[in-house]
């Protein structure tokens, strides 16, 4: 959501899918660029962890674009089976001097007031969780108008649309994943009202194997397809994958998220149905976080919330799908910034 290209993920995103194991992760050293040979990052991912070819991945993106301009290591480490080991993680990175610690995913946000405090001395981040209630010097919120961008995603899927039918597919039933359903939906309305949306999730609220469920996201979304929409947008993180099967199954489209998948899918076939994706520059914003601890110039205690006006989401124009509706595109794109459109964040 800039002018489309400046939106696309700068490069690659680490596509490798080799999820660190439970009680460990993969140390990397980044390659020098002028900056501090201390300088120690350290992740603990969501559920999925690095190769979800999303929101993980993107995650890692900015932290290891930020390794390469300063020099330094990163550790990351990512959640047990059931992410029972969210405190864990952080302590073992903390106790082994990284600094500062990225935490991926809302779900650390029940625990990492608690660990900020035993680590005065360590910088922490959280991605997708407020920290002003917290009120810990040396913890930042990363935060982003999902709603916003699912907003444009879903103008776009009311203009392609053939069936008048289309179809959200939410990982998790929370609160976060509803910002994306509530734009989506206000988006398709926005356009044309009489096109029906149907919304569903993988899992309730508190089960996060939603977000790491590709055979369930497929089953969901083939059931969408089934029912004659023609257009299902995924925030499901890994599982979206199966969103994307149930797709060229149906000779219908997909709508990804986080990153731009239409450059992170492997098949051609599943690449060819991503008419375009909702971006989320969790990249940007880590980069941002990390560059501003390099400086000295964090600012604990606060978020940091990117959306439309910042070009922290935005929708990804790889494929040329969407080419022929850019400027009704980029004109709901400047309503919401300049105020008059006010995009709902709940359903």
């Amino acid at each position: 959501m800039t002018k489309a290209a400046a939106l696309l993920l700068a490069g690659s995103l680490a596509l490798a899918a080799c999820a660190s194991d439970e009680d460990g992760g993969d140390a990397a050293t980044g390659s020098a660029g002028g900056g501090s040979e201390d300088l120690k990052v350290g992740v603990a991912y969501d559920t999925g962890g690095r190769g979800d070819r999303s929101f993980n991945d993107s995650a890692i993106a900015g932290v290891e674009a930020a390794i390469e301009e300063h020099g330094g290591d990163v550790r990351d480490l990512s959640p047990n089976a059931d992410a029972s080991n969210r405190v864990e993680l952080l302590t073992q990175l903390a106790d082994e001097g990284y600094n500062p610690i990225i935490a991926v995913g809302f779900a650390y946000g029940d625990v990492i007031g608690d660990v900020v405090e035993q680590y005065p001395d360590t910088t922490f981040a959280i991605v997708d969780s407020s920290v002003e209630e917290i009120g810990a010097d040396n913890l930042v919120g990363l935060l982003f108008a999902e709603e916003q961008g699912s907003f444009l995603a879903g103008v776009a899927a009311a203009l392609k649309s053939e069936t008048k039918s289309v179809g959200f597919v939410g990982g998790v039933e929370t609160p976060l994943i509803e910002k994306f359903q509530a734009g989506f939906e206000a988006g398709v309305e926005a356009v044309d009202p009489t096109v029906t949306v149907t919304s569903q999730y993988i899992s309730p609220a508190g089960d996060f194997s939603g977000f790491n469920d590709p055979a369930k996201g497929q089953i969901v979304a083939q059931g969408m397809f089934d029912g004659g929409a023609d257009i299902v947008y995924h925030a499901a993180g890994g599982s979206g994958l199966g969103v994307f099967q149930a797709a060229a199954a149906s000779n219908g489209r997909a709508i990804g998220v986080d990153s731009d998948q239409y450059n992170t899918v492997d098949d051609p076939a599943l690449q060819a149905v991503i008419m375009t994706s909702m971006l989320k520059r969790v990249d940007n914003a880590v980069q941002a976080f990390i560059d501003s601890f390099v400086e000295g110039n964090v600012e604990g205690g606060s978020d940091v919330v990117s959306n439309l006006e910042t070009e922290g989401v935005g929708l990804a124009t790889t494929g040329g799908f969407i080419d022929d509706i850019e400027a009704d595109i980029d004109e709901y794109r400047q309503q919401i910034i300049d105020g008059e459109i006010e995009v709902p964040t709940t359903p």
